[in-house]
């Protein structure tokens, strides 16, 4: 993978110039295409972090993930999956038996509630099968954009950017947007980026922001990316929220 040659230039000037003359810095079109470039080198393989054998299994799991890290979802979904892992199975678990499986999750009165009524929702409008259309997803119970976003790039394969607080966070880091909030971000990085590249970019980002600029190991002036597309900035970045 090939970073544009210009680009590279300016990189290798800006590491080698005295600290005082560092007064270049990468336009946004600029920095766009380094940090696809970058990422795609660091993270060229993207496996999906949530376990699943379906898209009716990865809808759940996406589900389950709100407010809870991937890595517990894990843990959690085979037992809940070794139950029913269709929704025609699912529709007809207690909702207790769900609430008991998924507590460690975090909102589990409301995600138990919400896997059971949208089984019966895919079963009785959609023969159960899980839409491949954002707008059918999202008046799922419990199923918001980032969500159906999720399962429609991951699930089949549609070019979609799920944006959550990590994403929305990087991208002000790193000067993709100047957005409030994840659907003005969304927005942007979709302007920004070649629509073939936003499912596998989408997990790039978290990959790297897990390993590299979490919310506590950088702070806009630590990571390699955030050094290179901002080599004079000294103070902390401070995420814009609506």
């Amino acid at each position: 993978m090939f970073i544009n040659n210009f680009v590279i230039l300016k990189i290798i000037f800006l590491n080698t110039i005295p600290p005082y003359f560092k007064d270049i810095s990468l336009l946004k079109s600029e920095r766009a295409k380094f940090i696809m470039d970058f990422l795609e080198y660091t993270y060229p393989e993207t496996p999906v972090p949530l376990t699943n054998k379906n898209v009716f299994e990865l809808l759940v799991a996406v589900l389950l993930s709100a407010q809870c890290t991937d890595e517990r979802v894990n843990k959690v979904t085979p037992s809940l999956f070794k139950i029913a892992n269709n929704p025609f199975d699912m529709k007809e678990v207690p909702l207790d038996t769900i609430y008991n499986i998924i507590r460690p999750c975090g909102l589990a009165p409301q995600k138990s509630k919400a896997i059971s009524n949208l089984s019966k929702i895919l079963v009785t409008k959609f023969n159960g099968i899980v839409p491949n259309d954002l707008n059918e997803l999202e008046k799922l119970p419990g199923v918001g954009h980032k969500t159906a976003s999720v399962v429609v790039s991951q699930g089949f394969g549609v070019p979609a950017f799920p944006v959550d607080t990590h994403i929305h966070r990087l991208a002000q880091r790193w000067g993709l947007t100047n957005g409030k909030n994840v659907k003005t971000t969304e927005k942007d990085l979709k302007k920004l980026f070649p629509s073939e590249k936003w499912n596998k970019l989408h997990l790039q980002i978290i990959f790297y922001g897990r390993e590299f600029c979490s919310a506590w190991g950088c702070n806009g002036t630590v990571c390699k990316i955030c050094k290179t597309c901002y080599p004079k900035r000294k103070k902390p970045v401070i995420t814009k929220k609506s």
